[in-house]
């Protein structure tokens, strides 16, 4: 008999959260994917031919409340947003430390089998980049945590894909990092721009699956 998983995903409607809950839907080895979000999912959204999908409007303020969709096997966490679009640096670290912490929290409480989530190449504790500052500290109060299985941060570079809302600079950066791409050998590598598509591959990867 084929094992059957559960999964929860946070920030299903960003670049890489889409393209995830995409491929969830797809992976037979998955029976259930919970989806927090901040707004309602279109009907056209997703293709959801096994009914797999389950979908729950939430406030991430009461995130403490609602441990009860954390009884899943997976966890994985997609929310982020830029300075800019936040409004202020304390907005912005509520989002990207504040809520990834509780959630890697309750997912301890519920004994998960493994918790992927989205930092960045170049998070450090101790940068000087407010950003990769705050992904660092992240990074690290995660990997404290003693009581948490299996947690896995990934770390892409600049991300490609069509987003809903139009950033500027993002869009600049994506041609420019297309066209420095293929100088970034070696060490650099890392810093290359990854399709969204790639970045949810690559958490999936990292998730435990028995044999």
């Amino acid at each position: 008999m084929t094992v059957k998983y559960t999964a929860l995903v946070l920030g299903a409607t960003g670049l890489v959260g889409k393209a995830l809950v995409t491929q969830l839907l797809a992976d037979n080895r998955y029976s259930q994917i919970n989806c927090l979000l901040r707004r309602p999912l279109t009907a056209a959204s997703y293709q959801d031919d096994d009914n797999k999908l389950q979908p729950v409007v939430i406030d991430f303020e009461q995130l403490d409340d609602l441990q009860g969709y954390f009884l899943v096997d997976h966890v994985y966490v997609c929310l982020g947003t830029t300075i800019k679009k936040a409004g202020t640096k304390a907005a912005f670290r509520k989002i990207d430390f504040e809520y990834v912490h509780a959630a890697a929290q309750i997912s301890a409480l519920q004994r998960v089998k493994s918790f992927v989530w989205i930092s960045s190449v170049g998070a450090d504790a101790r940068s000087n980049n407010f950003y990769l500052r705050v992904k660092g500290e992240l990074e690290n109060a995660i990997f404290a945590m003693s009581n948490l299985q299996n947690a896995s941060a990934v770390r892409p570079s600049l991300l490609l894909g069509e987003r809903e809302e139009s950033r500027i600079a993002e869009q600049l950066g994506s041609v420019a990092g297309r066209l420095m791409s293929p100088l970034l050998v070696g060490r650099f590598e890392k810093y290359r721009p990854i399709a969204a598509e790639s970045v949810a591959r690559q958490m999936t990867k990292l998730q435990i699956f028995e044999s």
